[in-house]
């Protein structure tokens, strides 16, 4: 998330927290860090200008992950923008992980498979106006930065999800085919969403 003077990262795990502070003051980046919980964000109204989530809610159930989206919706001012990424129940890997899973919904931190329809039309409810672009192919989290990280079958990969990943600017069908999804949401506070994830 970030507000007009900083930027705020949020995480359960107070591990992971310290370890986001010592990666912060390593790359001399400014950021504040709180332990908290998405479903129940630890911020007043209107406090963010953007909001930010990559790997995140695709471990979430769903109806928990609803909650945190009506969530981003209070914390994240009218007419500005969330970009979340999220998983594709079609895409040409995550359909055979969830096939391999006897697509089950599945439970703890497992990966929750969303289909593109179900993304767009739950952002729209609960947030606003949604636009939805491929991140990646072949995988979740496949980043063209991990390059020089990887060996080189794996780097194939990469370079062919980045192909794909630009071909589907020209061809957007290529988007219900791909493994991951991002969401781009700007948040209309002057329509009432249209559900909730609880009574």
């Amino acid at each position: 998330t970030h507000s007009l003077d900083r930027v705020v990262g949020i995480d359960p795990s107070l591990g992971a927290v310290m370890a986001a502070r010592r990666v912060t003051r390593q790359l001399g980046v400014e950021a504040l860090f709180v332990v908290g919980d998405a479903r129940f964000l630890p911020f007043a109204d209107d406090t963010f200008d953007s909001v930010f989530s990559y790997g995140v809610f695709q471990h979430f159930s769903k109806d928990n992950a609803r909650q945190s989206f009506c969530q981003i919706r209070r914390v994240l001012r009218h007419g500005h923008t969330a970009w979340l990424q999220m998983p594709n129940r079609y895409g040409i890997r995550q359909y055979y992980q969830h096939w391999r899973r006897g697509f089950t919904p599945g439970e703890g931190f497992d990966v929750r498979y969303w289909t593109p329809s179900e993304l767009r039309q739950t952002f729209e409810d609960l947030l606003g106006p949604t636009h939805m672009t491929v991140d990646g192919f072949f995988g979740l989290g496949i980043q063209a930065s991990d390059l020089d990280l990887l060996p080189w079958h794996s780097r194939a990969v990469v370079h062919a999800s980045e192909l794909l990943r630009r071909v589907s600017h020209r061809w957007p069908a290529l988007t219900q085919v791909a493994d991951s999804l991002y969401l781009e949401a700007v948040n209309d506070k002057t329509r009432v969403p249209q559900s909730t994830p609880w009574p």
